[in-house]
């Protein structure tokens, strides 16, 4: 029996040790390898000239794929609507409607042929047609997009298809939580700006007519305002050589519309949105920042990861992971032309609306007001750095990137120099960039949800009841 209790000691003690020693090894297993120096990311080798219209063309080699990316990006958008609220988007709709020479088959059935479609996005500030092709096709893309930007048809048989789309696009996007809450968003910070016209009126939409959407094209389409890109593998000779024969006598057009709002600053405005029986509550919360010109954009871009801007974020953890308010907090810089704005979106429980507010807040005050711990800051360093090297390493990536230096008019060293900027930032310059710019007494709130429940949660946040 002795022997026996013996054995059964030993016997432990050696399951003790064994236990101690694979816990040891997996701990040491889950240990990640230590990072290498960061690496700037390189710029490929591009080609960038001008057409004696003041038309533009970036050509870049890039990639082991044999195709290319053929972008056309013009100076255009919603901004050059004024008050006539999805106009460029009707005009846009259209020039894939048919050209002089080709119908909307005639198009897809090219495209297709080359390995690729025709596609057309009109955004605040720019219009893009784009396409892919297979590597010996590019020049052969090229002219078909030119024929697409420079020739619309604008055939009559389609603007009440075109308008009951649009239409059907409005509906749906009024019953939307998410875009109610950014249409009343915009509205509160940029007023009667064409940023803040997010959603036409329906009998306005509705009425356009095919001259509207054509004079849109005539007044706001031309060389000057143009940029193509060309990004992938290709025949540059070739390729240019097509562009050059297909834009050479396109018309100068006008020059590039500046517009610059004067967004809502210095106080806090409250919209409250009623969705009675709602059972989440839709909030943004934001203020004016400043824009990619600035020297602090980096650190602000950082700072804003830091918050809430990927999924290990400080808000993302506190109103998802620790207390369940809601399912996917994002907090984003976004921009346009010599404009951004700061801002914290989240659908939470009704109940709790009040309460994941503050708690937003209470995130932005602790950042502000103490520097993050260097093992946070440096995992969100790498984490930003990666995203940026991996996002540009690709054909629509290149041509993403040079047309946002092209809009903000920033140097290449912005690209080049961008990895080693983010490794430089310290603690105390994310603390300092949220203090001094996302700011708790200048932000605009909308909430888009229950009224009876929420107002006042809402309320007891700023001290008055809203309207």
């Amino acid at each position: 029996m002795t022997r026996f209790k013996a054995w059964i000691s030993t016997a432990a003690a050696l399951s003790v040790l064994f236990g101690a020693l694979v816990s040891a090894q997996e701990d040491e297993k889950q240990l990640p390898p230590k990072g290498g120096t960061p690496k700037n990311f390189t710029l490929p080798e591009k080609d960038t000239f001008a057409l004696p219209n003041g038309l533009r063309v970036t050509l870049v080699q890039i990639g082991s794929v044999p195709k290319a990316t053929v972008r056309i990006v013009i100076r255009s958008g919603n901004l050059n609507e004024g008050d006539q609220t999805w106009l460029a988007d009707l005009s846009g709709d259209f020039l894939l409607e048919g050209t002089a020479s080709r119908n909307s088959e005639d198009i897809a059935r090219e495209a297709a042929a080359m390995g690729g479609q025709v596609t057309v996005t009109v955004t605040e500030d720019r219009t893009t047609i784009s396409g892919d092709a297979l590597s010996d096709f590019v020049p052969q893309m090229a002219a078909l997009l030119a024929d697409v930007v420079r020739n619309p048809e604008f055939p009559a048989s389609e603007l009440e298809r075109l308008k009951r789309d649009r239409l059907r696009q409005l509906s749906v996007a009024r019953t939307r939580p998410q875009q109610m809450a950014l249409a009343a968003f915009r509205k509160a910070m940029y007023g009667d700006h064409p940023y803040g016209r997010l959603l036409p009126d329906e009998d306005q939409l509705a009425g356009y007519t095919l001259d509207a959407a054509r004079n849109f094209y005539s007044d706001n389409f031309g060389a000057q305002r143009t940029h193509v890109f060309v990004a992938g593998m290709f025949d540059a000779t070739a390729t240019r050589a097509a562009l050059e024969s297909a834009f050479d006598d396109w018309k100068r057009g006008p020059g590039i519309l500046l517009n610059v709002p004067e967004p809502v600053e210095g106080k806090v405005v409250v919209d409250m949105i009623d969705r009675p029986g709602a059972v989440q509550s839709n909030v943004y919360l934001g203020l004016p920042t400043p824009d990619p010109s600035s020297e602090d954009w980096i650190p602000l871009q950082i700072s804003n990861t830091l918050l809430g801007g990927f999924f290990s974020s400080r808000i993302t953890r506190n109103i998802r992971e620790d207390k369940g308010y809601t399912y996917s907090p994002r907090s984003a810089v976004s921009t346009r032309y010599r404009d951004a704005y700061w801002v914290q979106t989240a659908a939470v429980t009704t109940d709790v609306t009040g309460l994941a507010i503050q708690e937003i807040l209470y995130e932005i005050d602790n950042l502000a007001n103490n520097p993050p711990p260097i093992a946070e800051l440096d995992g969100v360093k790498n984490y930003a750095a990666g995203v940026f090297v991996l996002q540009n390493s690709t054909r629509s990536g290149i041509i993403n990137v040079l047309s946002y230096l092209d809009l903000h008019e920033l140097p290449e060293s912005y690209l080049t120099n961008y990895v080693s900027d983010v490794f430089a930032l310290t603690p105390e310059q994310i603390s300092e960039t949220v203090s001094k710019y996302i700011r708790e007494e200048d932000m605009t709130l909308v909430v888009v949800g229950d009224r009876g429940q929420v107002s006042e949660q809402v309320a007891n946040w700023i001290g008055t009841a809203p309207e």
